[in-house]
Parts: structure tokens; C-alpha cells; sequence
């Protein structure tokens, strides 16, 4: 996006990226949509000088802004290039203008080359309008510390982690997460774990097949888990069992895991845990680049046509063909074919991660034939979450 004049309500705005020497304008923005917070001018400047922020403007004044993070975002076992987006705020005095909705389309031609976006929304219906759907959460379970201190059963090998080992632990995350095939999770890089690792507040631990990070909340009364991931039940024994060794202390455990994380089935009582949820929204980008880069289960073949509609990435838009085999997926051009499945940009994003057919169908986002739902169910089968919040 190089900038361009959208008529939105009554007034003209442009949307561009924003000049270095306006990160003021940016900061007051974010402070005005989201509260008081400590500026990191550094990384703004950054972001602004990759060309992966827009701003939105009446005159000379900034009225709007947002941003996109470069990750990878894991599915199926393989890592697909994903933009992040965040930041996302409108002056309270333009809010009702459309100038969301205009600022959201931009970040979409901003991640031109990227097949996916996800984010956090503040509202959902202006990201619905350009093709996000909810697709996953973020999921904090809370539980009392005595359960995971009696977890350990073995002599497994566990060791403090630090800036030195940020390229093990992040080619372990990675490994892990694609031998248990997760869908959701993102990859941030092996100069964000190193920040992880540098940071005296989280205690980060590593072992052959698992890692954890995790630190006190509100001063002794809470441990917060980062993540613990492991490879094994053993390793997931130790590394819980270490968060455990506080229960002396803690009260509580707040810890970011999969809705199916082992874990929850080494516990023997799970009476006292609670669940709360985040919800996330994927927007498909580039279909056929999305759908190569995925995984998919190898024992699953499909060949199926399907009918696409998306306005504002005119690429996804038409007929194709989704062939899947042997783990892997590619979308063909294709005549139309009368009973073709028919998804919008935003049933396309819920397919991705796994909304089943019938639950899409039941929302009237798909229509046309239904024969091969059960192969698409198949097909895009997981369990969306991140243990991330961007």
C-alpha cells in the first residue's frame, strides 16, 4: 500500500505509511484506544521502517493506525507465513466513520506475499467485513499448584535456560510442534526467545524434548506459565513438576496450553481447574499459497470442488479444485461445477483451521452442495489455539 484518498463519511483521508518522525502521533493514538503504557519508541521506529505499519489520515493529522508482526503461525505440522496484526486503533472523535474497515483493508494489501493474518479482535464485525472469522483462542488455565508438584515420576534431565541457548530452544519449539502436528501456534523468531531468555523475570528451564518458561504474578500469589512445551510424558511430568515446587508458596497457576494439552490427562483431579478463552480470527490471504504451505493428515485424499468469494483479494475469488493427498494440499483453477461447495473470505478462513462443515453451514456462511463436507472435515481437521497474545 503506497498510500491513496478514500472518500469516508464526509471527510477525505489518506492512508499511508507513516514517516519516522511521527511515532508521537502513534503513541497518542495507542494511549487514547487502549490506555497508559510504556512507549518502546525503538521498536516502533522499526516497524515503521519495514513498511509494516499504515496510518490514517484527515489533513496533516494522524486519525488512525495499526501494524502487522512477521510470524510463522504452525498448522498441521508445518509453519505457514503469517501477519500478526495489532495496534489497530482510531481516534474516539472518527470512530463510526469507516475508517476501521478502510484501515483493515490496507493492512491486507500491506501483507501482500504473506498467505495468512490472524488477530485479536476488538470488534469483531469490522474484521468479519474484509474476510476474518474466528478461528481459535487462547486458552489460561487456572489451578491450584499441589497437583503438578506430585506430577514428577523419573529422572528426566532439566536445566536452566538462557540467551546462549536461544537458537536450541526455538529449533526444539519448532520440531516439537511439528511432530505433534499442532494448528495455531506461532513461531516469533529466535530474537524474541532470546529476549525470553534475557529477561530475570521468567524462569525458563530445558530438557531434550521440552521447554518451559514461567515467573511469579501479583507479587507471590500467582505462577504464570508461559509455555511448557515437551515431547514426551515423562518430560511433561519434570517441567510441570517444576512450576509445582512452588505450591508452598502460590496459590494459584495461571498457565497459556492447548485446549488438548497432555497435561490435563496427567493430572489425577482436575475438579479445581478453570478455563478461560481469547478468541483469535484468520483471514486467508492467498488461498493457493495458503493451502500448499499447510499441512494436512497423510492418510486423508480429496479432490472436491469449491466456489470462493472475496472481494477484497480478488486472487481467491472463482472455482477451483482442493486436491489433498499424502499430507499435502494444493487449490487448482477449475470450471464450475454445479455442486460446488460455496465459502465467503471468512468461510474460507474457518475451513483453515478447522470449523467443521456443519457448524459453517449452520451459521449460513457455506452453502451449495454438501457431498464432500465429511472429506472437507477430514481434510481440515485440528484444534486452533496460540499460546501467544499479540
Amino acid at each position: 500500500m503506497r498510500g491513496g484518498t478514500y472518500a469516508v463519511a464526509s471527510s477525505l483521508v489518506e492512508i499511508r505509511v507513516p514517516d519516522p518522525d511521527e511515532i508521537d502521533a502513534v503513541h497518542d493514538l495507542w494511549i487514547r484506544a487502549f490506555g497508559p503504557s510504556s512507549r518502546e519508541d525503538a521498536r516502533t521506529r522499526r516497524v515503521i521502517d519495514e513498511r509494516r505499519m499504515l496510518g490514517v489520515y484527515d489533513g496533516p493529522r494522524m486519525v488512525a493506525c495499526g501494524y502487522f508482526h512477521e510470524f510463522d503461525q504452525w498448522w498441521h505440522g508445518r509453519a505457514v507465513p503469517m501477519g500478526g496484526v495489532a495496534g489497530v486503533a482510531v481516534a474516539p472523535e472518527y470512530r463510526g466513520r469507516g475508517i476501521g474497515r478502510r484501515l483493515a483493508t490496507g493492512l491486507l494489501d500491506l501483507m501482500d506475499g504473506r498467505p495468512l493474518s490472524a488477530l485479536y479482535p476488538a470488534t469483531a464485525p469490522v474484521y468479519r467485513s474484509v474476510g476474518y472469522e474466528h478461528a481459535g483462542a487462547q486458552y489460561l488455565l487456572t489451578l491450584p499448584p499441589g497437583p503438578l508438584r506430585t506430577l514428577a515420576s523419573g529422572p528426566v534431565k532439566v536445566r536452566r535456560a538462557g540467551p546462549a541457548d536461544a537458537a536450541e530452544v526455538t529449533a526444539l519449539l519448532r520440531r516439537l510442534h511439528a511432530d505433534a502436528r499442532h494448528g495455531g501456534p506461532i513461531d516469533r523468531g529466535e530474537p524474541f526467545m532470546r529476549d525470553v531468555l534475557a529477561d530475570e523475570r521468567v524462569y525458563s528451564y530445558l530438557a531434550d524434548d521440552g521447554f518451559l518458561a514461567y515467573g511469579w504474578k501479583d507479587g507471590s500469589r500467582r505462577l504464570a506459565v508461559h509455555r511448557c512445551v515437551a515431547g514426551s510424558a515423562e518430560t511433561a511430568r519434570a517441567l510441570w513438576a517444576v512450576v509445582g515446587s512452588g505450591s508452598s508458596i502460590a496459590e494459584t497457576v495461571e498457565a497459556f496450553v492447548a485446549p488438548d494439552d497432555p497435561m490435563l490427562w496427567l493430572l489425577r483431579d482436575r475438579s479445581e481447574d478453570e478455563v478461560r478463552r481469547v478468541s483469535w480470527m484468520l483471514r486467508v490471504l492467498d488461498a493457493p499459497a495458503a493451502v500448499a504451505a499447510r499441512g494436512f493428515p497423510a492418510a486423508v485424499s480429496v479432490d472436491v470442488p469449491l466456489v470462493v468469494d472475496d472481494e477484497q483479494r480478488p486472487g481467491n475469488a472463482g472455482s477451483w479444485r482442493l486436491v489433498v493427498g499424502a499430507g499435502s494440499g494444493r487449490l487448482e483453477r477449475a470450471p464450475a461445477e454445479r455442486d460446488a461447495t460455496r465459502l465467503p473470505a471468512r468461510g474460507l478462513a474457518a475451513l483453515y483451521a478447522g470449523v467443521p462443515m456443519a457448524t459453517l453451514r449452520g451459521a449460513g456462511i457455506a452453502t451449495g452442495g454438501d457431498a464432500a463436507d465429511a472429506l472437507l472435515d477430514a481434510a481440515f481437521a485440528t484444534t486452533p489455539y496460540m499460546l501467544d497474545y499479540f
